[in-house]
């Protein structure tokens, strides 16, 4: 399994995280920062996110392919290509182009080419680069859809099995638990990709056993991974509705949208009060003097959650 296979399984994960951004635009829940209530944001706002997130990844690889097709040959023993015919090099590289189907090129300097293996570092760090957003995405979907009663529930995760054998109905996010232990092992991969890199001794580096098994394996579980997350999770993803209102609704984050019109002190001891008490926020703002027209106006949700973006 190469980058051949990678790519269109990263766009097709992009195309899917997509279509959520696009289905999810008007739904509004709380936003989190250290894990706290924020001001909100909208579900199609996360998903549009991660679906850059995964772009952003995807060029990267593709990047790093630019350095990897750069491949030495011809210098015989030490770089210096002597015995080998002054041909032969370009050559070789046009008939791997033509049965490959992929653009071979000569390296920048062939002593630099043939003593170390940056190129192949470099593939694996865009590899685990494309792990941590994996990371991140699947914890965040997992996090989202944790529930059904006492979690933040604010996502409907596909039930693909029994999630446990002792308590009825228990379901898992077994599909973004398989992401999360992929990214962890292409992780591990790219620190001994790294140290590979690390031992080549002046003009040789001899270490492509280790670089090239890991790097695969790499390319083979973020390929299968990156499918798997599109087409049994993401795809099968609906919004839990009432839970994103809720979490929307109760976040006290809102009052940050009245910084403007009586000031960050005013506001603060409006949360302060409202988080001691119990009472619903704005009881607590109309009792300390807040207009009751310039409050309604002003905790709109879904303007809040725009922010600078057309409603």
């Amino acid at each position: 399994m190469t980058t051949n296979e990678l790519l269109p399984a990263l766009k097709t994960l992009e195309r899917s995280l997509g279509k959520k951004a696009r289905s999810f635009k008007n739904i509004v829940k709380a936003g989190r920062t250290h894990l706290m209530d924020a001001v909100p944001v909208t579900l199609g706002q996360e998903f549009a996110g991660y679906e850059t997130q995964i772009a952003l990844a995807r060029e990267r690889i593709e990047a790093a392919l630019i350095h990897v097709r750069q491949i030495p040959l011809g210098g015989t023993a030490t770089g210096t290509g002597l015995n080998t015919h002054r041909q032969f090099a370009k050559k070789v590289r046009r008939e791997l182009t033509k049965e490959t189907g992929l653009k071979i090129d000569a390296p920048a300097h062939p002593f630099e080419a043939q003593g170390n293996r940056d190129s192949l570092v470099e593939l694996s760090g865009a590899l685990k680069v494309l792990a941590v957003s994996l990371t991140k995405i699947a914890n965040d979907i997992a996090l989202m859809g944790s529930g059904p009663r006492a979690g933040i529930g604010e996502l409907f995760l596909p039930e693909l099995q029994k999630g446990s054998s002792i308590m009825p109905g228990k379901v898992n996010p077994v599909i973004p638990e398989v992401v999360l232990q992929v990214a962890a092992q292409v992780i591990g991969n790219d620190t001994a990709i790294t140290i590979g890199g690390m031992q080549g001794q002046f003009e040789l580096n001899v270490r492509i056993p280790l670089i090239g098994r890991n790097l695969i394996q790499s390319i083979h579980l973020l390929t299968t991974s990156s499918t798997l997350f599109a087409e049994k999770c993401i795809d099968g993803i609906e919004p839990n509705r009432a839970g994103a209102a809720a979490s929307a609704g109760s976040t006290l984050a809102v009052a940050t949208a009245l910084n403007g019109a009586i000031g960050y002190d005013k506001a603060a001891a409006i949360v302060k009060e409202a988080t001691a008490s119990g009472r619903p926020l704005r009881d607590v703002a109309l009792a300390q003097g807040v207009d009751a027209k310039l409050y309604d106006e002003t905790i709109n949700l879904r303007v809040i959650a725009a922010g600078n973006e057309e409603v």
